[in-house]
């Protein structure tokens, strides 16, 4: 998993915040752990293994991840990602993305013989059961989310009659409830923790018996690259955050720069998105990544910055990572 102890901040004393080295120079602050997380790598590595044993093309409901590089590079290689299984033809195969999806969806593929399999990461699937288990215990379930969030939209499928959204600390005075006794709250695994938290705050004003989830749902690798970012930020004159606009965890990682101290704070997709314009009296540079950025991007933004002088990078790691999620049974090397 990960360790909960920073192990080394490694910034170096500065006459102040966002200042550099003593001589004056420009550095780049690296954020580790940044970049793949277990269940993004075991979602990439899913449809890779599915095009090596079945050929193309396979299809994908929804995108795999959300990282444009990430589709962009298996469309290539001939994956075909659709929204909905019944632009899939009949017994063909689908792979479900790693943000999880509702009963209905598999109702829905086997209704049209589809072959699936199944490359939800494993913790938004503790979520899903935690979502059937409060159903079945008929709690009122309030989950904590982004409207129209393909996660969300999966786990409050589990239990429609039980799941109200919770948009934010602003949606909270919306919430109505059954029985305030039996109140719980779930939340999606890529949200961040300092808002998640404030929401919650806000619910149990409002339902002073407002119980917690059995273990946390936001998930490991969304927080450490937050814990990181927060190390970094005071530090820091611009954070560039590696990620695509669509992933939750990488905006949430912008704001969570911007909270921490950083001057300014952008999210690019490439390197040729960074506008030099922003380097402009700029000493300290932050660099981090989404967890379904391949570091390739990173590394690219790395190059870039090193053209315009910010040729020393120094890591900044807060945690280390040795999660590995198996990948689903209908790709597991068989043991002889």
């Amino acid at each position: 998993m990960s360790s909960a102890i920073p192990l080394n901040v490694g910034i170096a004393s500065t006459a102040g915040s966002g200042s550099a080295d003593a001589d004056g120079g420009q550095r780049v602050l690296l954020a580790e752990p940044r970049g793949y997380c277990a269940g993004v790598d075991r979602a990439v590595e899913t449809v890779e293994k599915a095009l090596e044993k079945h050929g193309a093309p396979i299809y994908v409901r929804k995108e795999i991840v959300h990282n444009r590089h990430v589709v962009e590079t298996l469309r290539e290689q001939g994956v075909i990602f659709v929204d909905e299984t019944d632009e899939v033809p009949e017994g063909a195969l689908v792979v479900f993305s790693a943000h999880g999806v509702s009963p209905a969806v598999h109702e829905a593929a086997a209704a049209r013989n589809l072959r699936t399999i199944d490359a939800t990461c494993p913790l938004v699937t503790k979520v899903h059961q935690e979502a059937k288990r409060f159903a079945r215990d008929d709690y009122d379930i309030l989950l904590i989310g982004h409207e129209g969030h393909e996660e969300v939209e999966g786990t409050a499928g589990e239990a429609p009659e039980h799941v109200q959204l919770v948009d934010g600390p602003d949606a909270v005075d919306r919430v109505t409830v059954r029985d305030e006794s039996k109140v719980i709250w779930l939340s999606q695994t890529t949200l961040s923790v300092d808002e998640t938290m404030e929401t919650v705050q806000r619910l149990r004003q409002r339902f002073p018996a407002l119980q917690d989830p059995p273990s946390d749902d936001i998930c490991y690798a969304t927080q450490n690259r937050q814990v990181a970012v927060k190390a970094m930020a005071p530090e820091c004159d611009l954070v560039i955050v590696v990620g695509s606009r669509n992933s939750s965890n990488s905006v949430r990682l912008v704001e969570v720069a911007l909270g921490a101290g950083a001057k300014a704070s952008y999210l690019v997709d490439y390197a040729r998105e960074v506008d030099p314009a922003w380097l402009a009296g700029v000493r300290t540079v932050g660099i981090t990544s989404g967890a379904s950025v391949p570091d390739i991007l990173v590394r690219g933004v790395l190059d870039m910055l090193a053209e315009h002088g910010f040729g020393e990078v120094q890591p900044v790691t807060t945690a280390n990572e040795t999660l590995v999620f198996a990948l689903p049974r209908e790709l597991r090397t068989s043991r002889r």
